[in-house]
């Protein structure tokens, strides 16, 4: 079965994605939403909004204002990255990650035919906090961030 996905260049932890933008606003509940909404499809318990994460989130989407640059932290949680043009809502973000779940195979464990590592972390079972964070880049693009804590993707281990 071929992955489709329509996002380009995706990945998670190591790797990068480009969105496609939506016109709404963002906000805490619409990124905890849309990851319950996943996390429920596949027996996961919710994830939780904290402030300390989100805080870290947000910091480090500051330093990439400049340059917009889907270069990840290298900090303690695990990180999803988005950037885009437009103006696109938390909802919008966490749903492309979750369109990798098509390329997820449970059986194996693994990606199939494309990316599914944002999708993996977004469900992982064991992150059970989640902080998100975006701004405005120089050039007009947005750039997002989920962290995740504990962080997921393991080699070797099931999301769920």
């Amino acid at each position: 079965m071929a992955c489709k996905i329509l996002v380009i260049g995706i990945a998670c932890l190591m790797c990068k994605v480009l969105i496609i933008p939506s016109h709404a606003q963002d906000s805490q509940q619409d990124y905890l939403n849309a990851h319950n909404v996943a996390r429920a499809q596949v027996g996961v318990a919710s994830i939780t909004w904290n402030s300390t994460v989100a805080d870290y989130a947000l910091n480090y989407a500051k330093t990439r204002i400049a340059d917009c640059s889907l270069t990840h932290s290298g900090g303690p949680y695990g990180e999803n990255l988005a950037k885009g043009s437009g103006s696109f809502s938390g909802t919008a973000v966490v749903n492309l990650w979750v369109a990798e779940k098509s390329c997820y195979d449970y059986n194996s464990s693994s990606c199939v035919g494309g990316q599914c590592l944002h999708y993996t972390q977004v469900v992982w079972r064991n992150s059970i906090q989640v902080g998100c964070a975006r701004v405005q880049c120089s050039n007009t693009w947005w750039f997002v961030i989920c962290n995740y804590n504990p962080p997921g993707n393991y080699v070797g281990q099931s999301p769920y």
